[in-house]
């Protein structure tokens, strides 16, 4: 019997071996992308209002852009008030763009931006914002730098106006490998020096962060409470999602972006860049400190946006890739009233992403493993939506979703969304779901799919109560190829707490990769 036992478990380890992946079966691909950190001023319509209104706003824009070959670009971007009295203004769009040389390291680039957002629905009405560029840029080594005449254009509204605008351009790279390779395990074993993963991975944290907001001093609510411009001091309940890149061993810059759910009627946001540093790290237990700068505001007192937001805490890692963070600061608004103590926790996923060995110790991992993932930009309808103060009306938003893979059935996403017609100027959403999708059926072209998602909305005046908001969708996917799909959903969304309860339906596409993680 023990001789059985023994020539089973050697025919299983066979067995396991001999479905071993090594890493030359899996190809690579790079992208070459930009991070383009632009800002301008944008003139008023002070003159067509029945209200006080500065005569400039200062707005910046973070775009992420994707080369599709040597002079053709797309990509996604926010943009944001941060001087004015426009503090809760923010925008999502895509981009499409051309960038050529003229002469040595000078170069045109021109760009047309189009998406949804707002701040003052009366300035915006439905939110669409239109935002053609042009001029030139500079390229020297790993940094180039430029100037562009421009005209931001709410469409559906009175605030327009030309500028000029100035930029900086990071270029960042992106190892990763087609979809087809999603979900596998590849060992790490006699790797050729000239195979493409052999390079040092990325370190990153993603995390989902649950903060309190306690307001102090002059905190005040805006115009749409009654009374007007009454005192905060009840606590703010806030969801927010932060990524992380590490530089060095102890050192990362961070991005981080929040929406509040409960405390006021819905509609703050904030938008944060940093840098922070680990200064006690054991196996277990790490310490940090944090510093960030960006911008915030809708349903508070009117502002410039401008905000800082320094924190600290300690992490609690209870494997490889997963951890707990425990954190306090203090949220302020620059020139302006709003201020507020914070506490909160956040969920963390470690990662080693885009090679073999650690970037600071380069120590070898002894397998990579891929992770399917999918990006999508959505046209979303939303019919007979409700409102306060305002009649009824449908809504059509402009959606950036992502979908991580969970195995081949099963996998979450990320959601978010901004509303660019219908008379709601400055709604916006962001959800998370955990979706399922069926085999690929006549001839590998079709797939279906459900999905339950939840998360925040606000702004607008859509009557969403203190923001909470549930959308189960129903959807088919037609593949173009192995990488890209077309797809359709509906649906229903409604708010617990408020009286939106509207359908909705959905069209968009889908590109499709991996991303390929190192495990040790």
């Amino acid at each position: 019997m023990k001789k059985l036992i023994v020539l089973i478990f050697c025919l299983a380890n066979l067995q396991l071996l001999s479905q071993t992946n090594e890493v030359s079966e899996l190809g690579g691909k790079l992208f070459n992308n930009k991070i383009r950190l632009n800002y301008m001023l944008v003139h008023q319509p002070f003159n067509e209002v029945n209200y006080q209104l500065d005569q400039t706003m200062g707005f910046i824009g973070l775009n992420y852009n994707i080369p599709l070959n040597d002079w053709l670009y797309t990509g996604a971007g926010f943009h944001t008030a941060i001087t004015g009295d426009q503090g809760g203004l923010f925008t999502l769009g895509v981009n499409l763009g051309v960038n050529f040389p003229i002469y040595k390291n000078l170069y045109f680039d021109a760009n047309v931006h189009f998406g949804g957002g707002g701040g003052y629905r009366s300035l915006v009405n439905g939110g669409g914002i239109i935002f053609p560029n042009t001029g030139l840029q500079y390229k020297k080594d790993d940094f180039s730098f430029g100037v562009q005449y421009g005209y931001v254009n709410f469409f559906t509204g009175i605030q327009k106006s030309d500028n000029f605008s100035f930029f900086v351009e990071i270029p960042t790279k992106f190892n990763y490998a087609s979809y087809d390779q999603a979900q596998k395990e590849f060992a790490v074993s006699n790797i050729d020096p000239e195979n493409f993963w052999n390079k040092p991975a990325v370190k990153s944290v993603q995390q989902v962060t649950f903060d309190f907001f306690f307001p102090v001093g002059m905190s005040r609510t805006d115009a749409s409470t009654n009374p007007q411009y009454q005192p905060i001091r009840r606590m703010l309940y806030i969801i927010g999602f932060e990524y992380q890149k590490y530089l060095n061993p102890n050192t990362f810059i961070y991005a981080h972006l929040d929406t509040m759910y409960k405390g006021l009627t819905a509609g703050f946001m904030d938008l944060f860049f940093g840098i922070g540093k680990n200064f006690i790290e054991t196996k277990y237990v790490n310490f940090f400190a944090k510093a960030g700068i960006g911008a915030a505001g809708g349903r508070i007192f009117p502002e410039g946006g401008l905000t800082m937001y320094p924190n600290a805490g300690f992490d609690v890692r209870f494997s490889k890739n997963f951890g707990l963070s425990f954190h306090g600061g203090y949220h302020r608004a620059i020139g302006g009233t709003f201020e507020a103590y914070t506490a909160g926790v956040s969920l963390k996923y470690y990662t080693l992403s885009g090679g073999i060995s650690d970037p600071f110790t380069n120590k070898k991992v002894q397998a990579l493993k891929t992770q399917g993932i999918g990006i999508a930009v959505q046209n979303q309808t939303y019919f007979d939506v409700a409102k306060f103060g305002i009649p009824d009306s449908d809504l059509q938003l402009l959606a950036i979703k992502i979908e991580y893979d969970l195995n081949k059935r099963f996998y979450v996403s990320g959601e978010a969304s901004f509303a660019y017609e219908g008379k709601s100027g400055g709604y916006a959403h962001g959800i998370f779901g955990l979706g399922i999708r069926s085999n690929k059926f006549l001839n590998d072209k079709i797939s279906l799919y459900a999905e339950a998602a939840g998360g925040v909305a606000g702004g607008g005046r859509v009557d969403s109560g203190e923001g909470i908001l549930v959308r189960p969708t129903v959807g088919i996917n037609y593949h173009i190829n192995n990488d890209f799909s077309l797809n359709a959903s509906a649906g229903q969304m409604w708010s617990p707490f408020g009286n939106v309860n509207s359908s909705n339906i959905n069209f968009g596409l889908k590109y499709n990769l991996s991303i390929v993680n190192a495990k040790k």
